[in-house]
């Protein structure tokens, strides 16, 4: 297959499923990672149809109610017989902004209870021992409900975010 067939086939995918890993990208056309790349440039930087996520995923951002139409193949003609259109100026095309979409966001702040007056009564290594025991703790209750912990600071756990699925 050429370049613009597998940039169609990917677009159309892209636009059906809204958001497609990379190395499902790499699985089902077989790229490697420089085709990948080239495929990325192209959607994301001078289509604008899609955005990066995270490094890993494609996130379609193109027109919804479209489909997305077949690149013009070139064919290479010798110069005698080409017949070359007047050339007429396109208008600029404005970058597409993605849509908007709102979704609850559940922000959570965990803190250990008087920990100043026990980190006063403990060596430092004692206290970043606790710490770490109550971090871990924390952690490993938090994430089997597929939460984020967005940053570790001290003995507060700032951020758990849990994004609401979407509508």
């Amino acid at each position: 297959m050429t370049f613009d067939e597998i940039l169609v086939q990917v677009l159309e995918l892209l636009q059906r499923e809204k958001r497609v890993s990379y190395r499902a990208l790499k699985r089902r056309f077989d790229l490697d990672d420089e085709y990948l790349e080239d495929l990325k440039e192209e959607i994301i930087k001078a289509k604008r149809l899609a955005i990066d996520e995270e490094g890993s995923v494609l996130v379609w951002i193109g027109n919804t109610q479209g489909t997305v139409s077949q690149p013009a193949l070139t064919t290479h003609q010798p110069t005698a017989q080409a017949k070359l259109p007047p050339q007429v100026a396109s208008p600029p095309v404005a970058p597409r902004s993605p849509e908007a979409e709102r979704r609850q966001l559940t922000v959570l702040f965990c803190d250990l209870v008087e920990s100043t007056a026990l980190s006063g009564q403990l060596d430092p290594e004692d206290w970043r021992d606790v710490v770490r025991a109550y971090q871990r703790v924390c952690t490993e209750v938090i994430q089997p409900y597929d939460r984020h912990i967005a940053q570790l600071l001290g003995d507060g756990l700032p951020r758990i975010l849990r994004l609401s699925p979407r509508p």
